[in-house]
C-alpha cells in the first residue's frame, strides 16, 4: 500500500475544502458603536453601517442635561421637529438620554439608505447637534 499519494490527495482536499469555506465567508457579527455626546454634539457626526447586522449603539451622555436621539429620513425629522413627543421609548430608533447617562438601542437595518441623528430638543439642532449615518 503507497501512503504518500494517499497523504497528499487528503492534504490537498483539505486545502480546498478550508478554500472553499474561506470564500464562503459568513455574515459579519453584531456590531457596538458608540455615540458620544458633550457639549451638545454628536462624537462621530459621521458614521456608516452595513445592512443586515444588528447593531448596537451605546450613546453616552457627559452633558448634565437630557438628550435624545431621533434616527430616520427627512419625513421622520419633519414630524419630530415639532416637539410633541416628551419623551421617547420602546422605539429603537427614538431614543431619550437622560443627563450624564449611557442608554444602548440595537438597530438591524434591511436597506441602504443616508439617516440623521438628530436631537430636536428647543434649539439643540440649531446649535449643530445632528449627525449622518450611511446605511451600506
Amino acid at each position: 500500500m503507497r501512503i504518500w499519494p494517499m497523504r497528499a490527495t487528503l492534504a490537498a482536499v483539505t486545502l480546498l475544502v478550508a478554500a472553499a469555506l474561506a470564500g464562503c465567508g459568513s455574515p459579519p457579527g453584531p456590531q457596538r458603536i458608540e455615540i458620544t455626546i458633550h457639549y451638545s454634539h454628536f462624537d462621530p457626526a459621521q458614521l456608516s453601517v452595513p445592512i443586515g447586522v444588528p447593531i448596537t449603539f451605546v450613546l453616552v451622555n457627559q452633558d448634565p442635561i437630557e438628550h435624545e436621539w431621533l434616527l430616520g429620513d427627512d419625513a421622520f425629522h419633519d414630524r419630530h421637529r415639532t416637539g410633541t413627543e416628551p419623551h421617547h421609548a420602546g422605539r429603537p430608533t427614538e431614543v431619550s438620554i437622560p443627563a450624564l447617562a449611557t442608554v444602548e438601542t440595537t438597530i438591524t437595518f434591511d436597506a441602504p439608505a443616508e439617516w440623521q441623528y438628530i436631537c430636536h430638543l428647543p434649539r439643540h439642532e440649531a446649535y449643530g447637534m445632528l449627525g449622518t449615518l450611511r446605511i451600506n
